[in-house]
């Protein structure tokens, strides 16, 4: 599980409006789930050692089956360093049976000031088998394209 997916995006909005976004909960229910999937946080505890768990459920489960049942993706996130306007490091563990999507995946989301606006830089680091590499890019972009349509209205 050495492999590193990655995305990123210029976002209309200063650091500390995209790091606020990465921090509450609502926001993050908002924007998070790429295309076609709909989310829903079960817990939330925003601190360095805290974290959330995030039920991601495919609006259409025929597409694309999903880890954890046929519709849903169940992910349990912790926060492993929080730099305020900096960086968001989080430690990904899905619920599955399956093998392929086992282990723990870093996500580390980080900001730089760019002009007007932000930087986000999005690289995943053991990313599980399971998790095709084009389909994860795919949804990074999603993710990144939907947090600038929500940070760039506030």
């Amino acid at each position: 599980m050495d492999r590193i997916d990655s995305g990123s995006r210029t976002i209309a909005a200063s650091p500390e409006t995209v790091y606020q976004a990465l921090l509450d909960r609502e926001s993050l229910e908002a924007w998070l789930p790429p295309e076609g999937m709909r989310g829903r946080i079960e817990h939330w505890d925003p601190r360095p050692g805290g974290g959330f768990r995030m039920t991601l459920t495919y609006l259409d489960a025929s597409a694309a089956p999903g880890k954890s049942s046929d519709a849903t993706d169940v992910v349990e996130v912790g926060f492993a360093d929080l730099v305020p306007a900096e960086r968001v490091v989080q430690k990904a563990v899905f619920e599955s049976e399956d093998p392929a999507f086992a282990g723990t995946m870093t996500m580390t989301w980080e900001l730089a000031a760019a002009g007007d606006g932000t930087e986000v830089t999005v690289t995943a680091t053991d990313v599980p088998s399971g998790i095709g590499q084009a389909d994860h890019e795919a949804g990074i972009a999603s993710s990144l394209a939907n947090l600038a349509s929500f940070a760039e209205t506030r």
